[in-house]
């Protein structure tokens, strides 16, 4: 019996857009205006509560995201506020502020999640598979023994079993705060 396919239309616009300048105007902010920086910029400042956009914590330099694309629930982000393409371009505050946050969200992600590894990773450059270039972002992934996850090889597509609100929920529950 042939597999069937289970569709994730989403992909197609987020990759094939991927090449494209993302600190580019895109499309009216919310005071009719056009939003300019880079996708995270325009997150974090959007305006919206932190529920709605997936930032579980908002630092003075640096904040933590909800993948909206997650390869697996729980899958987060801690990216400085300022869009910087590059490591070396991180101030000393920055730069300290992200390696806490990520330890924060390793934490968070075994406590919340009851994960049993974490992946932790960074794209640096177009070349490196980084599809937001110009903003980067540490990737923390969580991980199960036994999530050989065959649907992202077989079938292309993710399976998230915990939705993006009650993942974030879970991980406020246990943060580390300092």
């Amino acid at each position: 019996m042939p597999l069937d396919h289970l569709w994730a239309t989403w992909r197609s616009a987020y990759v094939t857009a991927s090449g494209q300048g993302r600190s580019t105007p895109a499309g009216p902010d919310r005071s009719g205006g056009a939003a300019t920086g880079s996708l995270f910029e325009r997150i974090l400042g959007s305006g919206e509560p932190d529920s709605e956009t997936g930032i579980v914590v908002r630092g003075e330099h640096c904040f933590v995201l909800l993948n909206r694309f997650p390869y697996t629930s729980g899958h987060l982000m801690v990216l400085p506020n300022r869009a910087v393409a590059e490591l070396e371009g991180l101030d000393a505050g920055e730069f300290a502020e992200l390696w806490a946050l990520v330890r924060s969200a390793v934490v968070a992600l075994k406590g919340g999640l009851g994960c049993d590894a974490v992946n932790v990773g960074i794209n640096l450059g177009v070349a490196a598979g980084g599809s937001q270039s110009d903003h980067l972002h540490v990737h923390c992934v969580p991980r199960w023994i036994g999530d050989a996850n065959f649907m992202s090889v077989a079938a292309e597509t993710r399976v998230l079993p915990v939705p993006l609100d009650e993942a974030r929920s879970r991980l406020l529950d246990v943060w580390p705060h300092p």
